[in-house]
């Protein structure tokens, strides 16, 4: 008989299950690595974070409202809170990525008490791309010093202050043509979205808010938000499930809080629009 080696018993890593790091006493802020993303695809989807991710190996396309963007390792992807994209890999290609959500509220108060915007109300940030060799390596030891369990909260939260203030600095200034913002109706909308994500809600009912005919209602919604109705609500029901697995609730507690009724649905939403299973998500580096 074979003598066992002595890794055998050892599980095998998959490289392309994302890594998240959380920890409650940096809420805001939260880190998601991928070794492999050969089969990590996702489909449009939005946060409402402020997001910054790295390619760390290989190639992707980054889709981004109506751009796309041929990316590569040393690259960085700037996204704004609820600007619809989606990152996938080319011919199945090996790419790497971390991806870095700032909390926005927190972000702006950031960006205002560093006299960097006029009032404490967030602006979008016009920069898609960034290909700069000094601040790719800043984000790298960012990324680093976050997820190593030996290095002390304040260092942390040194390194994550430090560095989001000089990238707001560099990118401070930018002139830029905001999108067109959507008609007052339009906003009440997906305000009641917001509010009602959980609960069933008819394309009737919307038209009956909005007076716009069902197929003026999607056109419409779909120029302004990036998403028909209903892939906002999918997307905000997400979105809720995310939250309440941060919390630590079961997956089928999660689903129903978001307005799911069948557990399974949520698993196949969740994995598409966040390429990770709902159990992946809510295991965090910290508590490994």
């Amino acid at each position: 008989m074979a003598r066992k080696r002595p890794d055998d018993d050892k599980p095998m890593m998959n490289n392309s299950q994302p890594k998240f790091w959380r920890d409650p006493r940096m809420p805001h802020m939260e880190l998601r690595q991928v070794e492999d993303g050969r089969n990590v695809c996702y489909a449009p989807h939005s946060h409402t974070q402020w997001s910054l991710g790295a390619i760390t190996e290989g190639e992707s396309t980054f889709r981004y409202r109506d751009d796309e963007y041929a990316i590569r390792a040393g690259t960085l992807v700037l996204i704004n809170p609820d600007w619809v994209h989606a990152c996938n890999p080319v011919d199945n290609q090996p790419w790497a990525y971390s991806m870095l959500y700032v909390d926005t509220a927190w972000l702006t108060t950031l960006r205002y008490e560093a006299g960097l915007i006029q009032e404490p109300r967030w602006q979008d940030i016009p920069t898609a791309v960034l290909s700069d060799a000094a601040w790719f390596a800043r984000y790298c030891r960012l990324a680093v010093c976050l997820t190593e369990s030996g290095r002390d909260l304040l260092e942390k939260q040194t390194e994550a202050v430090e560095f989001l203030t000089a990238l707001m600095q560099e990118l401070a200034g930018q002139s830029t043509q905001p999108p067109p913002r959507a008609p007052g109706v339009l906003q009440d909308l997906a305000a009641y979205l917001d509010r009602h994500a959980a609960e069933e809600i008819s394309l009737d009912d919307l038209c009956s808010r909005s007076g716009y005919s069902a197929g003026h209602l999607i056109r419409a919604f779909r120029q302004h938000f990036g998403f028909t109705p209903h892939k906002y609500l999918i997307n905000r029901r997400i979105q809720l499930g995310q939250q309440e697995l941060k919390r630590g609730k079961p997956i089928a507690e999660a689903a129903l809080t978001a307005g799911f009724t069948d557990q399974a649905h949520f698993q196949r939403t969740f994995k598409r629009l966040v390429a990770a299973t709902p159990d992946q998500y809510r295991q965090s580096l910290l508590n490994k």
